[in-house]
């Protein structure tokens, strides 16, 4: 046990028997190594995310989740697979969890991207939602989406169980940030990006969800 113990105004915030979340990212890919704009591109995860993928799984495993929802896409739904490995649980996959939609951007180098669209990485760099490669999603979209689909998970969760959702890098800060309530512009700009095989957990609060932590890892 840690040993914490929550003053008296946390204890105000607290709810009773309340419902979890953990909020992972899929494992590392090579073309994450490269600097290359995945979005819905099905890519699967490299050796090194398949390790990643492995601890993860034990370690979430010990919390003793209650179900599994994750992207459609293999690097995240093999990712949730070496958590239900663990668990015995099955995965039920939903594409609304889904990265980011890059338009013709995908599978196209940092540096490629920047030769055409210089002027949106800097407006995305500030902190500006435009819509990535012309014809993709813009962030606001893929808050909406992943929202409503973490919705539906807490719907399914009974008081004081935990729900597993594993999903991408900008979809899981997404809706990670619009479930609690932060504004996306000051969650692009003030929220560390997740890193692979890391995870947001929230809690239930008697007001409304709460970040508990962010970019734990195994």
């Amino acid at each position: 046990m840690s040993g914490a113990v929550p003053g008296p105004s946390e204890r105000l915030m607290l709810g009773a028997d309340p419902k979890r979340l953990i909020v992972l990212r899929h494992g590392q890919t090579a073309h994450n190594v490269g600097g290359i704009w995945q979005g819905h591109l099905d890519t699967e995860l490299s050796a090194v995310g398949r390790d990643q993928a492995r601890a993860a799984g034990i370690a979430i495993a010990e919390r003793r989740p209650d179900l599994i929802r994750a992207s459609d896409l293999q690097r995240a739904y093999a990712t949730a697979q070496a958590v239900a490995a663990r668990t015995g649980l099955a995965i039920q996959a939903d594409e609304r969890l889904r990265e980011i939609n890059v338009g013709s951007w995908q599978g196209r180098s940092s540096d490629q991207v920047r030769e055409t669209h210089g002027d949106d990485l800097d407006a995305i760099a500030a902190g500006e939602d435009r819509r990535r490669g012309d014809t993709g999603e813009t962030v606001a979209e893929v808050a909406e989406r992943a929202l409503a689909a973490t919705k539906d998970v807490i719907a399914d969760l009974a008081p004081g169980q935990l729900g597993v959702i594993v999903t991408h890098g900008v979809a899981g800060r997404a809706l990670a940030a619009a479930l609690v309530g932060i504004e996306l512009h000051a969650a692009w700009l003030g929220l560390g990006g997740l890193h692979n095989c890391h995870w947001v957990e929230l809690t239930e609060g008697a007001r409304g969800w709460r970040i508990e932590k962010w970019n734990a890892r195994a």
